[in-house]
């Protein structure tokens, strides 16, 4: 299933490779190069990788333009998330450390004058804080006498449409 994502991915036009990886073909190309130089210069062989470089790459890049998990990811290349997880982090070092694939500095942004301009609105909610009662309204509240309500005032306020407490008398 992995080999035949990888046949499809390659075997489309340029656009649409573009489109579904996010980098060109040539692109990818080059960063294959890098990955497969950085596997030669390898000391001790260690056991086989799962994955060949061109789907260790192509997994890097569905990291990147999906930002998918790694567990998903995992079974999407029949591969362990840790595996996904360290697969991605060496392309990703190497590939940093070719000096190829950098974002370009501060610099060139700032050279090219662009202006862009930001709106945020912030609609969230926010409870609002009640004010704290203080002791003397406390004291006043405590004075203050209590109407004791029966059952006998329950039932006759519901039965009484005037009153406007139907829900009193309602069990």
């Amino acid at each position: 299933m992995e080999r035949d994502r990888l046949a499809r991915t390659l075997k489309v036009n340029r656009k649409q490779f573009r489109r579904r990886t996010g980098v060109y073909a040539e692109t990818f190309a080059e960063m294959e190069e890098v990955l497969r130089r950085r596997e030669g210069r390898k000391k001790k062989s260690g056991r086989p990788a799962a994955l060949s470089v061109a789907e260790q790459l192509l997994m890097t890049l569905e990291f990147w333009r999906e930002y998918r998990t790694f567990a998903h990811l995992g079974d999407d290349w029949g591969v362990h998330e840790s595996t996904v997880h360290g697969t991605v982090e060496r392309v990703e070092a190497a590939l940093i450390e070719s000096a190829r694939f950098r974002m370009p500095k501060r610099r060139m942004f700032q050279e090219a004058q662009l202006v862009y301009s930001v709106v945020a609105v912030d609609a969230s909610e926010v409870p609002c804080k009640r004010p704290k009662k203080t002791a003397l309204l406390v004291a006043r509240e405590e004075k203050a006498p209590h109407r004791e309500i029966s059952a006998a005032h329950l039932h006759r306020d519901a039965a009484d449409p005037q009153h406007g407490h139907e829900h009193w008398g309602r069990s």
